[in-house]
């Protein structure tokens, strides 16, 4: 019986399964590794975060962005946006050098057994674990809003669904949404020949400001410090304090999972998109139906409502995590899963681990428990140590202390709750 295995290899599933194998456990991965950034983010796309605050988490902290890059003569500096195809080479470096051996095979099941989990890969091998982490990433989670959701596949598509944008050349493309992933695939769709436009409900776009330098005088750095999320207070604490957010009452929790840092478009977006884009705010989409070969949408506003004629509809409205659409997990298990709050996310305790004993969960599902840094690759290195060391606990009742730390461990000392 192998004490965890980690189902998911994206930037969670492989800093988990890093800080487990030097734990000494007996580990198993599975999943196509850095497959949401491989397979559903198309070329020319750059990373919003700092490459700083990009980093997978193991515990030497050697396996770093900024140690790949310049061992390969590229840039990986605050203020430079890094292109999204390095950093996908960069996590595929990450599993091939600080994680055991990665099993490129799908999880179908996760069912209860007398102690632990028995889990079934789709070519019907069985295994024995006491414990398992579910690191799945956002595919599992697209939404659509609700108008979308009848329409023909080829009339509709999620953001995330797209590799490659070029097919849509020539084409009336209409991009709901006003996030950075709305905005870019806008501009991406301009670029390659398409006639994009955005149409969203909100009044006005939102645009990050540039980074401030990394150096500044103290009395700067303690007007707006930074965080792995960006500048300022409130980003500060989602970044370096999610053990705060998770003293939090459950319905305000999941409020701070669902709005703060709301929808805002990168700095260096802005003149990609600002007079070469048309943008339709305060318009709410209320119909969207088959017609002449396109669809005809229905929006709202303050004035009324009126009809657009498109050739196709991209929803890039963000993913919602919901433990109905976990159907890996038997239902057995699925169905007692306590929720965090208001949210249709699984509560976890300060080590990650669920209302099932020995079930673990990272990245957005956890969200509604540590706040918004789990939405983001920085939130890898305070999930892997803590979800570790729970895993030690619930298997073989190891010290804590046992764990080797990692140089971006978290910075907070409160008890684990």
């Amino acid at each position: 019986m192998y004490d965890l295995v980690v189902v998911g290899a994206g930037p969670y599933g492989l800093s988990i399964a890093s800080h487990a194998a030097a734990a000494g456990l007996r580990l198993r991965t599975f999943g196509r590794p850095m497959a949401s950034w491989r397979d559903h983010m198309p070329g020319g796309m750059f990373l919003k975060s700092e490459p700083w605050a990009s980093n997978l988490s193991d515990p030497s902290g050697e396996h770093t962005l900024a140690a790949w890059c310049a061992s390969r003569g590229l840039r990986a500096e605050h203020g430079t946006p890094l292109p999204i195809g390095t950093f996908t080479e960069y996590g595929l470096w990450f599993g091939r050098t600080a994680v055991p051996a990665v099993e490129e095979e799908r999880i179908t099941a996760v069912r209860p057994r007398s102690e632990g989990f028995l889990v079934e890969t789709e070519g019907g091998e069985l295994v024995a674990a006491r414990t398992v982490a579910l690191a799945i990433g956002v595919m599992p989670f697209v939404h659509r809003p609700e108008p979308l959701r009848a329409l023909p596949r080829g009339l509709v598509s999620h953001s995330s669904h797209h590799r490659d944008l070029s097919g849509f050349r020539g084409r009336d493309v209409t991009v709901i949404g006003a996030g950075q992933a709305a905005l870019e695939t806008a501009a991406l769709l301009a670029e390659c020949g398409a006639h994009p436009r955005v149409v969203a409900r909100a009044g006005h776009v939102s645009w990050n400001t540039p980074p401030q330098p990394l150096k500044r005088p103290l009395l700067h750095a303690l007007r707006d410090p930074h965080g792995g999320l960006g500048t300022g207070w409130s980003s500060w604490v989602w970044a370096e304090a999610p053990w705060a957010v998770r003293r939090l009452p459950g319905s305000l929790r999941a409020r701070i999972a669902a709005t703060a840092l709301g929808p805002a478009g990168a700095w260096w977006l802005r003149d990609r998109v600002e007079s070469r884009i048309p943008v339709l705010l305060g318009h709410r989409l209320r119909a969207a139906v088959p017609s002449g070969g396109g669809v005809r949408l229905t929006l709202e506003n303050t004035r009324g409502s009126t009809t657009l004629d498109t050739d196709h509809v991209v929803a890039a409205t963000g993913f919602v995590p919901d433990v109905a659409r976990l159907d890996l997990l038997d239902p057995s298990v699925r169905n007692h899963l306590r929720l965090a709050g208001t949210s249709r996310a699984p509560e976890v305790d300060g080590r990650f681990e669920s209302s099932v004993p020995g079930l673990f969960f990272a990245g957005l599902l956890t969200a509604p428990s540590f706040g918004p840094s789990m939405r983001f690759v920085y939130g890898a290195a305070f999930t892997a140590e803590r979800l570790v060391r729970g895993v030690l606990r619930r298997t073989a009742g190891r010290r804590p202390t046992t764990v080797p730390r990692s140089r971006r461990a978290s910075r907070a000392t409160a008890s684990l709750g």
